[in-house]
């Protein structure tokens, strides 16, 4: 069973990197576009994937993760604590996503292309600190 929730675990990481990844990258392009059709459909493609691809793949990985995390003995490593924190850190980037969504679904975006392109590199190099603690396990 356990190589089940790990795979599941993987596949629910992939999904909600790629929305981390990809949701920045429309917010890059519904920040040019005015209130209007093109604006509308940028609104519809950021909610769904938002609520139906990343939030459930999120809690997904959260589930899998916590539960291979406590069948392994992981709380007691040292290399978990970090790669913990770092994902604390990707749930916060994924809340802060859906903060913009809901400003942007109010036509009240505050923030220019830029900000959105540099938020955009966050989810990477978090992606990157927790592949090395879990593959590494440097400590």
């Amino acid at each position: 069973m356990y190589l089940w929730i790990k795979a599941l675990h993987v596949i629910a990481i992939i999904s909600w990197m790629a929305g981390l990844l990809y949701l920045p990258r429309l917010f890059v392009y519904h920040a040019d576009t005015a209130p209007g059709p093109q604006s509308e459909t940028f609104k519809t493609m950021e909610r769904r994937l938002y609520r139906f691809i990343m939030t459930p793949a999120m809690v997904l990985a959260w589930l899998t993760g916590l539960f291979m995390a406590v069948d392994g003995g992981a709380f007691h490593q040292p290399w978990f604590h970090v790669k913990a924190a770092l994902v604390v850190l990707l749930t916060v980037a994924h809340v802060h996503d859906g903060a913009l969504l809901r400003r942007f679904a109010k036509d009240a975006n505050a923030h220019t292309a830029r900000y959105f392109r540099l938020i955009n590199e966050l989810p990477t190099l978090l992606m990157i600190g927790i592949v090395v603690m879990v593959i590494v396990k440097p400590f």
